[in-house]
């Protein structure tokens, strides 16, 4: 029984190396600069992913205080 697993193991294994992929890859082309459709709005904005959105996020923090005595 191991000789019969055997010899079948020993013959598969040139039809499994034929069955790799041997065509040659392609490069990929260059990428090509994106224009930001976006920058007539002004410097921040950008284009929300799938959509012709423009978006700007942004944000402050301010802290005041005050006081006052008689």
């Amino acid at each position: 029984m191991q000789f019969i697993l055997a010899v079948f193991i020993i013959a598969a294994l040139p039809i499994a190396a034929m069955a790799e992929d041997k065509r040659p890859v392609k490069p990929l082309p260059p990428r090509q600069a994106k224009t930001n459709p976006c920058a007539a709005f002004g410097p921040g904005f950008v284009m929300v992913e799938g959509t012709s959105t423009c978006v700007r996020i942004g944000g402050s923090i301010s802290v005041g205080a005050g006081g006052r005595s008689r």
